[in-house]
């Protein structure tokens, strides 16, 4: 009697079961020896709050540096500018645009602008199961405060204690906030030198910041504006060579 289909293919499964069985194994004990103990599938995401907390502090110990380089610098320029009186001269007239530049440290009465997310719902829970991107402040948020403060005449602005020049440039990534290299978390704190009555007026007339208080009454969001007798900014520490623009031809 002749051997059915059915019992070939029988046959033909129970010979590849062992070499399935010994594939297996070597794959799970090739994982095994790869992972060390470890969870492949976090990958590289496990590693990236170490590598953020690295590159701030790579941030940190250049921008140190920057800052030792550039007073050496000035010292070496007051000593040539106390020998050659055309020196003295293109610094005294260098020096009359370093205030509006940012480059000198600044004090007086201003305004302060506090940003922050939704606080967390308990169980993970969203209002309404509205999206995340609600509940979290972002770039055009800061972007509409800063140039408020502009608009107004402001002597100088900061956030988080850095001050901003006319090349500076804010970039939120999720939420969290990317400016000269640092990277901060909510909340984000805007200050500035200036009038305090006429910043208010052009916070609140501003479409972005209008926009912001209205998911602030919606969904929980922090804005928060108040006056300050005496706001101490930094002078600007980071470069000064622009990296992407250039200028335009000339005919």
């Amino acid at each position: 009697m002749s051997r059915s289909p059915r019992w070939r293919r029988l046959s033909l499964w129970t010979a590849l079961v062992p070499v399935v069985a010994l594939v297996a194994g070597l794959l799970f004990a090739t994982s095994s020896r790869t992972a060390l103990g470890t969870d492949l599938r976090a990958g590289e995401s496990s590693q990236l709050p170490g590598l953020i907390q690295q590159r701030d502090a790579d941030v940190a110990r250049q921008q140190e540096e920057l800052a030792r380089l550039q007073q050496q610098v000035q010292a070496l320029t007051d000593q040539a500018a106390s020998r050659n009186s055309e020196v003295a001269a293109a610094q005294a007239e260098g020096a009359q645009g370093t205030t509006s530049a940012g480059l000198t440290a600044l004090e007086g009465p201003g305004l302060s602008v506090t940003l922050d997310d939704a606080p967390p719902e308990p169980n993970g829970a969203q209002p309404g199961n509205t999206s995340p991107d609600n509940l979290v402040i972002h770039q055009s948020d800061v972007q509409g405060v800063v140039n408020a403060m502009w608009a107004a005449g402001a002597d100088g602005v900061a956030i988080m204690g850095q001050r901003l020049i006319a090349t500076s440039a804010v970039i939120c990534v999720g939420n969290t906030l990317l400016l000269q290299g640092r990277t901060y978390s909510p909340p984000f704190v805007v200050t500035a030198i200036g009038d305090a009555a006429q910043m208010r007026q052009r916070l609140a007339a501003s479409y972005e910041v209008q926009l912001l208080e209205a998911a602030v009454d919606q969904f929980g969001l922090t804005y928060q504006v108040s006056d300050q007798r005496q706001v101490n900014l930094p002078a600007y520490e980071g470069p000064l060579e622009l990296q992407y623009a250039t200028t335009a031809p000339t005919d």
